[in-house]
């Protein structure tokens, strides 16, 4: 309703993010919404902002986990060291369909019910990474340890049977309703059939009265329109509309009369199972005879009436999804890249890469505060795995601490809230709408929170050859201006 934004605007950038994207969002926020002034900032490293205490150093290593990526990046005296940060292209998503391969896989009768919206809820409410993952999967393999932690996954469904438990009476019932439909149908039909000749067979009689009176112009008219050529086709045609008339309505009589109809299954009470002849030789009779004692047992059974097996089918359990090994499978893949075939580091390997490219005692400084943010970090059992790693990697008897974001998800924006109540009467941060039109729209304010601006460098010009200036200084030497000369 105002057409501009009349307050300022803390705004989230990625980690390292180009100066052409930065300049397109401040020409976007200063020209188009009049924004005052505007201010840039990782939510990573906001989310550190907002969970720093007093006992917390001012450096760290920041493990930030999103939807689509994860990165890894060291904070020395507050403020963020963009050099050594390492992104890793492996998040959420990639966990999510992930999962769902592994279960459209295990259960190809639900390809189209498991889609990606219910995995993503899946990873979030089922799964957990294992401290150590290979002795993690030997405990899958017993199965009282599968049954204790296999979590059940229903999917909707119809009730309505896939097969019919009708009896035989209401079988019987049943097709003689539709046999009575059928019957209703027919009629309707019919009679519908007997009014459109009769008209046709009035319409055609009119004409023939035209004929009889001696009206030519109108009966060779009337013909014209029926597309016929004479009068004896004509009458040819009354004779036949005539007769289907009328046997169309001696149908209709004889479905009157036969309106109760019913159905009865003919079939032969004792099938013919000797279609040759009755004669039976004595040998016959004697071999019978010898076999009738094995089959006595059997015999009452067969005279009882057997009723109709209906097989037992739960749709419920049908339509369930077993979670077991996926649980820890899926979220995996942040710390092993390969099980989904990416050549790429996992947390572990890339956190130990960035911690050696420092001397000893910067290292040991970072371990100190390991700091775990984003909203693929809320696992169970990250902190844990992190920690294993750490102690893995680290020399004998170090020390280092982990911390994670008090709500992973939420405290990215919690922290640029806190950071803009802190600064917002300070200059420390904003970029005026005179910085952007004096220093360009890639132009940054560093702050605790922020990128490291590195400005454009443009390449220097090569100065003039002695040949191309030649002419320039015959000119200037003839003149007498002490200014044109220099």
């Amino acid at each position: 309703s105002q057409g501009c934004v009349d307050h300022p605007i803390v705004l989230t950038e990625a980690v390292c993010n180009p100066l052409y994207s930065r300049q397109m969002m401040s020409e976007l926020l200063f020209e188009c919404y009049q924004v005052p002034k505007v201010s840039y900032g990782v939510d990573s490293l906001y989310s550190f902002y907002h969970n720093r205490r007093q006992s917390w150093p001012c450096s760290g290593l920041v493990i930030s986990s999103g939807y689509q990526c994860t990165h890894i990046l060291p904070v020395l005296e507050g403020r963020l060291d963009a050099k050594n940060c390492k992104r890793i292209n492996l998040g959420g998503c990639q966990a999510a369909v992930y999962l769902q391969r592994l279960l459209q896989l295990k259960y190809p009768g639900h390809f189209a019910a498991i889609t990606l919206s219910r995995m993503e809820e899946i990873l979030h409410e089922h799964s957990y990474i294992a401290e150590d993952y290979i002795e993690e999967l030997q405990k899958w393999r017993s199965p009282e340890y599968y049954e204790n932690n296999m979590h059940k996954m229903q999917l909707p469904f119809s009730n309505k049977l896939l097969g019919s438990t009708l009896t035989s009476e209401e079988k019987q019932e049943r097709r003689q309703q539709q046999l009575r439909r059928l019957q209703e149908l027919n009629a309707r039909r019919r009679e519908e059939k007997l009014q459109l000749d009769q008209e046709r067979l009035d319409r055609l009689l009119y004409i023939q009265e035209l004929l009889e009176d001696g009206q030519m112009d109108q009966f060779h008219k009337a013909l014209v329109e029926l597309n016929m050529d004479s009068a004896e086709e004509l009458q040819s045609y009354i004779n036949k509309l005539s007769l289907s008339v009328e046997q169309t309505k001696q149908k209709i009589l004889q479905a009157e009369v036969n309106i109760e109809v019913d159905v009865v299954d003919s079939k032969p009470e004792t099938p013919d199972l000797d279609p040759l002849g009755s004669e039976q030789s004595l040998e016959d009779v004697e071999s019978i005879n010898e076999f009738e004692p094995l089959f006595a047992e059997d015999q009452p059974e067969v005279e009882k009436p057997v009723a109709a097996v209906q097989p037992v089918f739960n749709l419920a359990e049908y339509h369930q999804l077993f979670l077991g090994t996926e649980r820890i499978r899926a979220p995996e893949i942040v710390f092993q890249p390969s099980l989904i075939g990416e050549d790429q580091a996992g947390i572990a390997e890339t956190m130990q890469y960035v911690l050696e490219r420092y001397p000893k005692e910067q290292q040991a400084v970072l371990v100190q505060n390991v700091f775990l943010t984003g909203g693929n970090m809320t696992y169970p059992g990250l902190k844990a795995r992190v920690q294993k790693e750490l102690l893995e990697m680290r020399p004998f008897q170090s020390s280092f601490q982990v911390h994670l974001a008090s709500s992973p998800v939420l405290d990215a924006w919690y922290g640029a809230r806190d950071w803009a109540v802190e600064y917002m009467t300070r200059e420390e941060g904003w970029i005026t709408r005179k910085d952007y039109e004096e220093k360009g729209g890639e132009y940054l304010k560093e702050h605790c929170a922020s990128n490291v601006y590195v400005p454009i460098r443009l390449p220097k010009q090569a100065p003039r050859t002695a040949e191309a200036l030649a002419p320039g200084r015959a000119l200037t030497s003839g003149t007498g201006n002490p200014c044109e000369q220099a």
